[in-house]
């Protein structure tokens, strides 16, 4: 019987969180729209979630370009189609591996980075003071960081998917001996348009979502200093489950549009 109740609370809370969620996110799209817009606070955000992720995006990008064509060269040499490892590896980085993994990768530096920073300013009272004071910390904190979150995104996953490519191009290089301009050609002849732009367009969902997310549970920052690990340590996993169901989303619905 306890556990029945336990579930049944756990799951109250689970809707009442969306719920919460929502209202956030309608107040977000209603504040986004009003003045005065905090141009200096939105290019900060951008420079502190842009620029200070590029080291790792690089670093990131760099091994998945690696290992996907050092564990698929083997496979593919076994049919002597060597020649078709960089469409292959160009289409499912473009499509798929390198937004997904960059995105997961974003969710775990910015979405709680941003869930600790609100989260310790909602239990050190700065954002009561920043009420009382008739500033509007939800335009200056939130609106800020999420659209910082939405525009950077793309951005670090289109670096990271250069950067992946070139980490395919660098084993292929030593293991085919392919030049630079050929390894490339086949890439750019094998991309379409169909691949690139519902990749990137996907993309500012997932940074939209990383940055909803870590504001949401960083504003809302409950049970003294302890919360502020659970805001930062949930904002994670919530929005990495945001980012499957977005991902599965848009590939459900790009599938459709290009069968019809």
């Amino acid at each position: 019987m306890p556990k029945v109740i336990t579930i049944k609370t756990r799951i109250q809370d689970f809707f009442i969180e969306i719920g919460e969620l929502s209202i956030f996110t309608g107040r977000f799209f209603k504040e986004v729209f009003s003045r005065p817009f905090e141009f200096k606070e939105l290019i900060k955000q951008c420079y502190n979630i842009g620029n200070k992720s590029l080291l790792l995006v690089a670093v990131t990008g760099f091994i998945i370009g690696l290992v996907i064509t050092l564990q698929t060269r083997p496979t593919l040499q076994e049919f002597g189609a060597e020649s078709w490892m960089p469409s292959m590896v160009s289409i499912s980085i473009i499509r798929e591996i390198g937004p997904v993994i960059i995105a997961l990768i974003c969710a775990g530096k910015v979405g709680s980075g941003i869930g600790a920073e609100l989260g310790s300013m909602r239990v050190t009272e700065q954002i009561d003071a920043m009420e009382v004071s008739g500033t509007n910390p939800f335009k200056y904190l939130v609106v800020t960081r999420v659209l910082a979150c939405t525009f950077m995104l793309p951005v670090l996953v289109i670096f990271g998917d250069t950067i992946a490519l070139y980490g395919s191009y660098i084993v292929e290089n030593l293991k085919g001996e392919v030049s630079f301009v050929l390894y490339f050609n086949k890439v750019f002849n094998a991309l379409e348009f169909g691949d690139i732009i519902p990749a990137t367009i996907k993309t500012f969902f997932f940074g939209y979502a990383i940055g909803i997310v870590g504001c949401f549970k960083g504003y809302y920052c409950k049970k003294g200093t302890a919360g502020v690990g659970i805001a930062a340590n949930s904002a994670v996993v919530f929005s990495s489950l945001l980012l499957f169901i977005i991902d599965f989303i848009a590939v459900f619905i790009t599938d459709i549009f290009f069968e019809i």
